[in-house]
Formats: C-alpha cells, structure tokens, sequence
C-alpha cells in the first residue's frame, strides 16, 4: 500500500495523496487494494474529521492501468469480468459493491467529509474515485471523461450510482455514449464540480481544516443524513432528521459549540 498511496493526519485532517506518479496514478491491481485498504482504514481512524484525497505528480487519476486494456485485446479477460477483472459474482460489501466498485464507494462510506482535489485528468475508473467524494475542487484545465466507451466498455466502479443526482439523466447519457473529454469549467456548469480553482489541494485542504473544527458530531451527523437523503423516502428522511438532533442537543460537543460562539472564541471538541 505504501507504494500508491501516502496518508498524513494533521489536526483531523487526513491529507490522502495517491502517489504513483509515474503511471499518472493508474489503477492497477496494487493501488486497488491500497485504495481499499486506506478507505476502510479511515472509516475507523480516531480524530479524524474530514478528509482530502488527491494524485501527486500530473494528473488525479488517469484511470485503468493500460495492462488491463491490452488483456482484453488479447483475449485473456473476457466472460464475466468487469473492466478491473472483478467477476460479477465476486464476493460483494453490504452496500453491494464488488472489488472494483469498492475500491471507489468506501470513499463515500467514510463518515467524515471527503474532498477531492482533482488537476491534470481524471478519466474512466479515475473519473469514478472522484465522483466518491463529497466535494470536488477542479483545476480550469483539468480533462475529465467518462472514457470507458472508447474502450468500447460503460462505467462499472459506481460511476452510475454515483452520477445519479448530480446532473440531468440526458447528461449524463450524452457524457456516457461519447465518453468526451470536458474542463473544470463546463464540469462545474453541469453539476459535477463543486469548485474551480488554480490551487484544489490547497483550497480543498483549507476546507477540510475549516470543518476539522466544526463540532465533529453534527458533522458525521450531517453526513448522515446527506447520504440518506439520496435515496431514502421523505418519512425516513424527516425521522432520521429528528433523530440525529434529539441526539446532538445538549451533549458536549453541542454545548461547547453554543459556549465558544457566544464567548467568541475557537471551540475544543471531544
């Protein structure tokens, strides 16, 4: 894992870099399991309270390592595999992701908000990890696409599950069936860029410290919620709203957040 991705904690803050620069972040079956191992280690990471994920090097992510391309060329991946050679009857998480499909949905799965600050390309499986976070911050120039078409295949790590609700469904079939490449600019016109920005990790990880000392319940609470809102009818949302307050109000961390406006000053949570 220490190979393809680099994690450093710093004041709740987990700075996630993938670091295989030299292939521009590709996913080969190493940083797979990395992304894996690194996403399922947050969920559970004491202190930490929002994350930011990002490449180092040129580019995000530039999808699939080209490997897997020239095996299907060749014929020896073929009946039943999906792009990242999971098989459709792989071993599948409660959330029903198999191997592939995980290594982007643990990103969404973590209870903390996750950033991603996303230059250079982010294309095909790159282009998926991204759509996990909470929050993208995009570079003007950066080039993104739902580039499996070109390899005459469709989104298979969560992309679909994922763009649902971000743009219009014509949109996201005319991005799906051309697999075009578009900026950070058009991104953030059609829904599917938070930010654009000269700096993302910079912006992305000031954002991060900015929640960092927000009270930490209210924060995974909202989160919460965020996630259920997406596909939970209007009685489970305005329950679970109901819920996640009765539980907030009066305990610690709520207090103090109520004590340090008042007395204007920076709050110390628990």
């Amino acid at each position: 894992m220490n190979d393809r991705i680099s994690v450093d904690i710093l004041d709740g803050v987990a700075d996630v870099r993938l670091i295989r620069a030299d292939k521009m972040n590709a996913l080969d079956n190493a940083m797979f399991d990395a992304l894996i191992q690194t996403g399922e280690r947050l969920k559970t990471e004491v202190g930490v309270r929002a994350v930011v994920l990002s490449g180092e090097g040129r580019s995000f992510c530039a999808g699939l390592d080209t490997s897997n391309f020239a095996a299907m060329a060749s014929g020896e991946r073929s009946g039943g595999q999906g792009s990242a050679g999971a098989l459709v009857t792989d071993n599948r998480t409660p959330g029903g992701s198999n191997r592939a499909q995980h290594a982007v949905m643990v990103w969404r799965e973590i209870p903390v908000p996750v950033i991603a600050a996303v230059h250079g390309v982010a294309f095909g499986g790159g282009y998926q990890l991204q759509l996990s976070a909470d929050l993208r911050f995009v570079t003007p120039d950066a080039k993104l696409s739902v580039l499996e078409i070109k390899w005459g295949l469709i989104p298979d790590m969560a992309g679909m599950a994922l763009l649902r609700g971000l743009v219009r469904d014509d949109v996201a079939r005319e991005l799906t069936y051309s697999g075009r490449v578009f900026n950070g600019h058009e991104a953030l016109a059609m829904g599917l860029a938070t930010r654009v920005c000269e700096d993302p990790r910079a912006e992305a990880l000031a954002f991060a410290r900015e929640v960092a000392g927000k009270n930490p319940d209210a924060v995974r609470a909202g989160k919460r919620l965020l996630n259920l809102m997406a596909d939970g009818d209007q009685h489970a949302i305005l329950l679970a709203e109901s819920v996640e307050q009765t539980a907030l109000i009066g305990s610690p961390n709520q207090v103090e957040a109520v004590r340090a406006s008042l007395e204007k000053r920076a709050a110390v949570f628990g």
